[in-house]
């Protein structure tokens, strides 16, 4: 495992394979079908090649793995991968859920496929390697490499109101990761090195932290996206075709957290602090707010990407608790609605593909026609609630924990958003699902297909498994969680004790 490059090639397999199918033509039948095997096939390899990281890491070693290190002579930085507990489960879960997307794209997606292919394993590449990557420079490549996809899935595939989403999310994601960028050229001048592991052993002077701290709190909030940057994010979950909606909520939202956990806290621990009550507001209202917002909604895509907003929430309210269960609680919390929220996005892709329309108002008593389905949206319904026995209880429990730990009211008010968000999943649960089966065109509705129920499986299994079992999570990334809790309060002590002899 130490001579061969496992992170590279699980990185660039997807691009590998894009240049099979550039020379297929997609004007015929046969060309577009050979084009989703092929692109199926390469993302499934990814996947199964991605389970050797899974093998091969060591829960016990707090540093990072599999590292590959290549110099770039002259530039300052260097080609650098790695993983810890942090990062693994992530390039896991974007490898795991990438071949469920093109098997939601295959019947939907008809017009230029192979286009569309491309700019999704192209995506693959980027958001994996922003998870791999040790070098802050190829971190931002990656980081912001991904957006371009990402921009072009939703502005030619998307909905009615597809351009104006995608440049929305476009300019809404660009605008901070310019000051981002501004702030990784000020820590290579006073560091010197763009080495992340290098860098979070280094000091930053407090009044530098601050600016820093802020630069990169303005790229991931809105990657996330925070309360009130959060505005993108329906439109473009509205606009964007069913698995672009999953690989946005189950991946991309993702970054934001990630970055939080790999740059603010050990980085900036100083900063960290202080802005934690301010994070703490902001992720309470996001809780509260969009939760009632997503009670107002008759489009269910639009009540599901609210949701996300919320459940983001305790992900910033768990990690900025900067205690280990706080910490934990967000990361399995994020695995969780990767997991979650794509199923949910597919289940509605499901009705959609049958009906072509996503108004709230438009289904009713479909547990008559489709008791599958019916089955599958509950199991997805109260994970998403937070139901035990289901991956989002055990997520939403460690981060309250936390949180009740580092500020009692905190935790009392985000406990609230358990309730509301009951409310508004169960509503949309029981207009869609129950009630009599009275519309003539519900009635021709037919249940899962063979494909369907391929995608929807797995995913019940491993909610559930999680749910009652999430040890392989929990011991995967507590190592890790220990030491970077660790290290950020020994560089509040030391703070502390040098204030102390100062005065």
């Amino acid at each position: 495992m130490t001579d061969w490059p496992i992170l590279s090639v699980v990185t660039f397999i997807p691009l590998v394979t894009v240049l099979f199918i550039l020379p297929i033509r997609d004007d015929t039948e046969t060309g577009r079908r050979n084009i989703r095997n092929v692109t199926l096939l390469g993302t499934v390899f990814t996947f199964i090649l991605s389970l050797f990281i899974w093998a091969g890491f060591d829960a016990s070693d707090a540093g990072f793995q599999m590292v590959e290190n290549v110099e770039m002579a002259g530039s300052g930085f260097s080609y650098a991968m790695g993983v810890d507990g942090i990062s693994v489960l992530f390039v896991i879960l974007t490898t795991f859920l990438m071949p469920f997307c093109i098997l939601a794209s295959w019947k939907s997606v008809d017009h230029r496929v192979r286009d569309y292919m491309v700019a999704f394993l192209i995506l693959e590449t980027m958001m994996i390697g922003v998870f791999c990557a040790l070098d802050i420079v190829l971190f931002y490549v990656f980081f912001e490499a991904g957006l371009i996809p990402m921009f072009i899935i939703i502005g030619v595939w998307g909905g009615k109101r597809r351009v104006y989403a995608s440049f929305k999310f476009f300019l809404y994601t660009l605008l901070g990761s310019v000051l981002m960028l501004l702030a990784i050229m000020a820590m290579y001048w006073d560091a010197g090195t763009t080495n992340i592991a290098e860098l979070m052993q280094h000091d930053f002077p407090a009044s530098m932290q601050t600016w820093l701290w802020l630069a990169f709190f303005a790229s991931f909030a809105v990657k996330m996206p925070m309360w009130p940057v959060h505005t993108w994010l329906p439109d473009a979950h509205v606009e964007a075709p069913t698995a672009g909606s999953v690989i946005l909520a189950g991946i991309l939202l993702k970054l934001g957290g990630y970055g939080f956990l790999r740059f603010s806290l050990p980085m900036f621990p100083l900063a960290s602090a202080d802005f934690a009550p301010f994070v703490f507001t902001l992720s309470v209202v996001a809780i509260i707010y969009t939760s009632l917002v997503a009670m107002m909604q008759d489009d269910i895509k639009k009540l599901i990407a609210y949701s996300s907003v919320a459940h983001m929430g305790y992900v910033t309210m768990g990690i900025f608790a900067a205690n280990e269960q706080g910490i934990q609680g967000a990361i399995f919390q994020m695995i969780s609605h990767g997991l979650v929220s794509g199923a949910l996005f597919l289940c509605v892709g499901v009705v959609y593909d049958r009906l072509h329309t996503r108004e709230i108002a438009a289904y009713g008593g479909l547990v008559n026609n489709m008791p599958k389905y019916a089955v599958a949206f509950m199991i997805f319904t109260m994970a998403n609630v937070g139901l035990p026995g289901t991956s989002g209880f055990v997520g939403e429990f460690l981060t309250l924990m936390g949180a009740f730990r580092a500020n009692t009211w905190v935790a009392l008010f985000a406990a609230t958003g358990v309730i509301l968000s009951a409310a508004y999943a169960l509503w949309l649960y029981r207009r869609v699902i129950f009630g009599p089966l009275e519309k003539e065109n519900l009635k021709a509705m037919l249940d899962l297909s063979l494909r369907e129920k391929v995608i929807l499986y797995p995913l019940i299994a491993l909610v559930l498994f999680f749910g009652v079992y999430p040890a392989p999570l929990l011991d995967a990334t507590a190592v890790s969680v220990d030491a970077l809790v660790n290290q950020y309060s020994s560089s509040l002590q030391a703070a502390a004790q040098l204030a102390q002899g100062m005065q």
